[in-house]
């Protein structure tokens, strides 16, 4: 088994990232979606160059090969990369709002090893070392598995139809566990 590291992105690392995201979407949506609602799904999803701008994105890597990427956002956006339609930059407040989970992508090559709970772990740890109480995300049906065994449950069922084709996701929450001494 590959010993798993993370560390905060870099925009360096972009050259990198947007491919294993296009692959994870491609690869691991597949069974859950037809080929239009994939589709759909990369005019959805994708890297938000705002959460490398924020220090909030992280990497897993795998004995030093990028293994996934995933981050969490202090800002309203729920989900979407780049060029996703309807982003909010605006800042969320701790004391009432959820942290947002963003953009988690494992390669197709390196699931079912620990990469995506590592992410969650580390955006959890520290959404809550700056006073968020709760985090919300936006899963695929592919992600939803991982999220539920996470401790994340579902708030809403949502199809998202801005790519073309219904996508569909599921709103869910989880309250974070305070910070240690």
């Amino acid at each position: 088994m590959a010993t798993l590291t993370h560390r905060i992105a870099r925009p360096d690392d972009l050259a990198v990232l947007r491919p294993l995201a296009d692959a994870a979407i491609a690869e691991l949506q597949r069974p859950f979606l037809t080929p239009e609602q994939v589709a759909a799904s990369r005019a959805l999803m994708g890297i938000d160059t705002l959460l490398i701008d924020d220090g909030t994105y992280y990497v897993v890597e795998a004995d030093g090969e990028i293994a996934g990427c995933g981050g969490w956002s202090r800002r309203a956006t729920l989900y979407g990369g780049d060029a996703s339609p309807g982003r909010d930059p605006a800042l969320l407040d701790p004391a009432r709002d959820a942290a947002r989970v963003r953009a988690m992508y494992t390669h197709p090559d390196h699931v079912r090893k620990g990469v995506g709970r590592r992410i969650l772990s580390v955006c959890e740890a520290a959404a809550a070392s700056e006073g968020f109480r709760t985090a919300e995300l936006m899963a695929t049906k592919a992600g939803e598995p991982l999220y539920r065994a996470c401790g994340y449950e579902p708030v809403e069922d949502v199809v998202d139809d801005r790519g073309g084709a219904p996508v569909p996701l599921v709103l869910m929450r989880k309250a974070l566990a305070a910070p240690g001494p």
